[in-house]
């Protein structure tokens, strides 16, 4: 297993993203998105995450986050995959899901290459994470977090998308408190 786009140094804030397998649009439905919003949550009321911008995408999730007093981010992000997963399918499950059996043969699906037993698979294996190293490179992930759904077209305007951090830079109701970041040197172009 790679630890090139692992997030392995303790104390370093990362730029992650978090893929479902096949890009599935799983996202879609507000029920998934709260599933995730309500772990981000937990994470950071119990875990030590960090969360300085967030955004749910249809297909994946992107994060500027670290752990704090020592914890391993790693280790953050390994239990938010395994617990979403599962809340996930429980989800497509036992709620109103017009693509259930669709979405859990794709789940299933994605676990045909696995040598250990698993029924379903969500996340795509590990996650996409770069070290963040200088303010310049913080702005220019929060930039892309932020803007991602106005170049998908799911919104005019960063600060519109209610799963994005965006709403907390422009000082707006949002759904997940995070750690501002100075407002000086960011921008939404």
């Amino acid at each position: 297993m790679s630890r090139k786009y692992k997030a392995t140094i303790p104390d370093k804030a990362y730029f992650i993203t978090i893929t479902c397998v096949n890009w599935i649009d799983v996202f879609t439905r507000l029920n998934h998105r709260y599933t995730i919003i309500n772990s981000l949550k937990y994470c950071q009321e119990n875990k030590g995450l960090e969360v300085f911008a967030y955004c749910i995408m249809p297909s994946h999730i992107h994060l500027i986050c670290s752990a704090d007093n020592g914890k391993k981010l790693s280790d953050i992000i390994r239990d938010f995959k395994t617990f979403t997963s599962k809340q996930l399918i429980e989800n497509i499950k036992n709620e109103p899901e017009s693509r259930r059996e669709w979405l859990l043969e794709q789940f299933e699906k994605a676990c045909e290459h696995l040598k250990r037993k698993q029924e379903f698979k969500v996340w795509q294996d590990d996650y996409h994470a770069e070290i963040i190293e200088t303010p310049q490179f913080m702005y220019q992930k929060l930039n892309y977090i932020h803007n991602n759904p106005v170049v998908e077209k799911i919104v005019e305007k960063p600060e519109n998308y209610i799963f994005s951090s965006a709403r907390n830079y422009a000082d707006l109701d949002n759904e997940l408190e995070v750690f501002l970041l100075p407002k000086q040197l960011i921008t939404f172009n």
